[in-house]
């Protein structure tokens, strides 16, 4: 019993440790008042984009990572490692209007659901070429 406890509790660690760490490194940077501002208004904005994007991407993919051994079928945990990540995005730009000096905006919030869509494609090819599937983590 004690055995079978440890294995489910380190495996729900590898599992959700991933998505977890991203949700909270998320929320410090908009919990920030102020954030790096690029000299060139453009690059600014790409580079802050570009962050939202990666993001969100590596947070769609630590969803999917934590959902495979658990509920329904591949496509289905897809669909709803993207649905939860979107929902954080939308969570988190709301966050941000009770951050002085913040704002949420609709806008991220699409840029981080494309982020999260690349991460459906990006799936099947890391599982398969990197080995990451995390059935061979013991679930």
């Amino acid at each position: 019993m004690k055995q079978a406890w440890r294995q489910m509790w380190f495996g729900g660690v590898i599992r959700w440790g991933p998505a977890l760490a991203l949700m909270g490194t998320i929320f410090w940077f908009s919990n920030q008042s102020q954030l790096f501002v690029f000299p060139e208004s453009w690059l600014d904005l790409v580079a802050k984009k570009l962050a939202h994007a990666t993001g969100y991407f590596l947070l769609a993919l630590a969803y999917r990572w934590g959902l495979e051994c658990q509920g329904p079928g591949g496509r289905r945990r897809a669909l709803l490692a993207w649905g939860l990540a979107v929902l954080y995005a939308l969570s988190d730009e709301w966050h941000q209007t009770f951050v002085p000096g913040r704002n949420g905006n609709l806008l991220d919030v699409a840029v981080d659901s494309l982020g999260a869509t690349a991460a459906l494609f990006a799936w099947p090819p890391l599982v398969t070429r990197l080995g990451l599937s995390p059935r061979r983590w013991g679930c």
